[in-house]
């Protein structure tokens, strides 16, 4: 078994009912969950919205690997009415993001692993420590809780929901 780590964000609709939808998904599709963060709201990033956005982060079990992970979460977003011919930073009704699959370094033309922009985000360093704190990332060999504590982003998050 695998243990996959997943960033999981709205802005439009209902959030809280979009990310518990994912959440349900996520485990008939992928596998058992393990750990859920709170809810953290956050302005959007890289570029301008008055919808602001809730984000999550969970712990996953999964049978499947790294790559077979992708194309069902993919999947899990358009089922949810996501439309990923929009702009990259744009609104959004769902979107996942694999941070982490087990201490594993990846990079093909579709999926790079650990997430590539993980370490700048605070509203995903934020959630991510509150479920695994002393976790390594692979690549930069600083536990998430250092990452947290030397990100940059001044991007105001705060928690709205707590697990």
């Amino acid at each position: 078994m695998h243990r996959l780590v997943l960033s999981t964000g709205c802005n439009l609709g209902d959030r809280r009912e979009n990310l518990l939808s994912a959440i349900e998904l996520i485990e008939e599709r992928l596998g058992r969950i393990l750990k859920v963060s709170g809810i953290y709201e956050s302005e959007s990033w890289g570029y301008e919205s008055k919808n602001r956005f809730y984000n999550q982060c969970l712990l996953v079990e999964t049978s499947l690997g790294a790559e077979d992970c992708l194309p069902k979460i993919l999947e899990i977003e358009r089922m949810l009415g996501r439309d990923r011919s929009l702009s990259r930073y744009s609104d959004r009704i769902i979107d996942i993001d694999i941070l982490f699959f087990d201490d594993m370094v990846l990079e093909s033309d579709s999926l790079r692993i650990p997430h590539e922009r993980l370490a700048f985000r605070r509203f995903v360093l934020l959630p991510l420590a509150e479920i695994l704190p002393e976790f390594e990332h692979p690549l930069l060999h600083k536990s998430v809780r250092e990452l947290l504590g030397e990100c940059t982003d001044s991007g105001e998050v705060v928690q709205v929901d707590k697990k």
